[in-house]
């Protein structure tokens, strides 16, 4: 079994099956392991006493040891699981676990639903488990363009990335990625805590997302078969904080003819972000269900690029 084709296997497992409460209730999440170490060395190493270039320096050790770690483990249980089905199996199962296609568009589906029916007090308690910003300052508008920014970018992070990472190097490469992702969103935020000691992660981060960020925006706006997200990605992508998250969320906002991005705020700070898609109207409940439609379009057509990759890797 090539590596893209554990990949195309761990993706149909995770797609049917998702991560089952009954299995997070006993044994939680690798994020949420991988998460415990990350808060774990943070809150030995980044010390407000410690000028910014050794927070720097303690945060990029932490960082390092924490890829190399998970990825070392990765690699021990390749090597030690039996060759055949059985190994390939238990490699499947646990790769399916890093992905998120399922429990993303359940997450923002869960949004959809009560504002839809104008219920703005459940659909701001929805929104924030997926989104940083301050929910009780959104309005309907704020509350659909959140979620729809956050199933753009998150296509990227927690789908077409890892399976991007994992299908070149299979699932010692998946895991390096989802390592790297997770400290960034853990350590990797521009506040006067986590900047310095963060920012290797975030930069980081960065370069492991450059490719797979560009591909999520290609696949939707190719799955929306319209001109104006392909000219709206590459007109305001560049704009965006994000060298990366600019890509997919741009293609959707051409795509669905609404504007994304913006000022936004994060606790008692504003954070005055540019619009991608300026020129457009706001976003409203009925876009998040359209976006929900165009992610499923644009993940059907990253699973058929993975076929591919799979037939190429057979004929070869």
């Amino acid at each position: 079994m090539t590596p893209a084709l554990l990949m195309l296997a761990s993706w149909a497992v995770e797609a049917v099956f998702g991560w089952p409460d009954w299995l997070y209730r006993r044994v939680r999440h690798p994020v949420v392991w991988l998460g415990v170490l990350i808060a774990w060395l943070e809150q030995r190493l980044n010390r407000r006493a410690f000028p910014s270039w050794g927070r720097y320096m303690f945060g990029t050790l932490a960082s390092s040891l924490t890829v190399m770690l998970a990825t070392g483990l990765a690699l021990l249980l390749v090597r030690s699981l039996p060759d055949g089905w059985t190994g390939y199996v238990v490699q499947a199962a646990i790769a399916s676990s890093l992905l998120a296609s399922r429990s993303l568009y359940q997450h923002v589906a869960a949004v959809a639903a009560p504002l839809s029916v104008g219920d703005q007090s459940a659909a701001r308690t929805a929104v924030s488990l997926i989104v940083g910003r301050d929910p009780d300052r959104l309005d309907e508008a704020g509350i659909a363009r959140a979620s729809i920014e956050s199933l753009s970018e998150n296509a990227s992070d927690g789908v077409i990335a890892p399976l991007f990472w994992g299908a070149f190097f299979g699932l010692p490469g998946l895991v390096a990625y989802k390592t790297i992702n997770t400290l960034d969103s853990i350590i990797g935020h521009r506040n006067e805590r986590y900047e310095a000691f963060g920012g290797f992660a975030a930069r980081l981060d960065d370069v492991a997302n450059l490719v797979p960020a560009r591909l999520t925006g290609l696949f939707i706006a190719i799955a929306s078969a319209r001109l104006s997200a392909f000219r709206i990605m590459l007109r305001d992508a560049r704009g965006h904080r994000s060298p990366n998250a600019g890509w997919p969320e741009a293609a959707m906002a051409g795509a669905l003819g609404i504007r994304l991005s913006g000022p936004r705020i994060y606790g008692d700070r504003r954070s005055e972000e540019p619009w991608l898609n300026p020129e457009a109207r706001d976003a409203d409940a009925s876009d998040i269900r359209s976006a929900l439609r165009l992610y499923t379009l644009a993940l059907a057509i990253a699973w058929l690029a993975l076929t591919g990759l799979v037939l190429l890797e057979a004929v070869r």
